[in-house]
């Protein structure tokens, strides 16, 4: 591939991170404005996303690229973080085996789009969401998106909510079908996105892929900005149905218990918490998964 060639994917892939998490925190912002009199918090004001924007250095103290922390702490959303970032540089020399094309050559750049969001109505499901675009001496996508239902009622298959949740990432694959097979990508969420220590799933599932390169770039990044777009559709209407739905202690108590479910994994197994401090990023950022409160019984 010719370096212009390349440097025109790269520049095409951050603007379309760069616009995704734009239309999100507008999604969200209407959302959180959106919350009806009567509803649990609806006398609070409205959340907005305050922006902070961060550099690095790799780990020979060369520039490195950064990024931009979004984050809400509002009524609906106890807290949201819709991240980009656009970093480079050498992997340390204890990192390179790790990453494909990196033990020949160790130089890399990543961009890509992280979200998490924490409601503050039991009701509603937490949420992940990120894709990003990777270069090494190879070049690939990776992504997906999970929902975590936080009340055991609501942890099922035959939930309106999970129904709903997949059929968008379904239909983001299927669009796709010769560069995302549907089916391998949702056992790949299900195997990824599971606590072996307590031998249960984080949530209810979506999708889950990397290394994706099927030789046809336009169409391996097109099904990647469809990941987004479903994200986009699906999520705000499920926050909707629920947002409103009367809570109390017990529900908050289970709540903040599935929280600490959602830190263990994230702490001790998610690869992209694990990229990002190996890496040299922003440990806010890294770190804003994380919820804000969060219980151990």
């Amino acid at each position: 591939m010719g370096n212009d060639l390349l440097e025109t994917r790269k520049a095409r892939a951050r603007a379309w991170f760069e616009a995704l998490r734009d239309d999100i925190c507008t999604a969200f912002e209407a959302v959180e404005a959106g919350l009806p009199p009567g509803a649990p918090f609806a006398d609070r004001t409205a959340g907005g996303f305050v922006r902070t924007p961060w550099s690095r250095s790799d780990h020979s103290g060369a520039d490195g690229g950064g990024g931009v922390m979004s984050i809400l702490h509002g009524r609906v959303f106890e807290k949201v973080g819709v991240h980009v970032s656009t970093v480079f540089g050498e992997f340390a020399p204890e990192f390179r085996k790790e990453i494909p094309g990196a033990d020949a050559d160790p130089r890399f750049w990543a961009s890509g789009i992280s979200l998490i969001g924490h409601p503050q109505n039991p009701h509603v499901p937490a949420v992940h969401m990120n894709t990003r675009f990777v270069v090494t001496t190879k070049a690939w996508f990776g992504g997906g998106a999970d929902l975590t239902p936080v009340l055991d009622a609501r942890r099922t298959q035959t939930d309106p909510d999970t129904i709903a949740f997949h059929v968008a990432m379904k239909q983001a694959c299927d669009a796709h079908a010769g560069v995302a097979p549907y089916e391998k990508y949702k056992r790949w969420c299900d195997d990824y996105f599971y606590l072996k220590h307590r031998k249960e799933m984080r949530g209810i599932g979506g999708i889950f892929y990397d290394y994706v390169d099927s030789g046809d770039w336009d169409a391996d990044f097109a099904f990647t900005r469809d990941v987004g777009s479903a994200f986009l559709r699906v999520y705000p209407e499920l926050v909707r149905r629920n947002f409103a739905t009367p809570w109390g202690p017990a529900e908050r108590e289970e709540q903040l218990v599935r929280r600490g479910r959602y830190v263990e994994f994230n702490l001790l197994y998610d690869r992209g918490t694990i990229f990002g401090l190996r890496t040299g990023g922003n440990v806010d950022s890294i770190l804003s998964s994380l919820p804000p409160v969060v219980k151990w019984p």
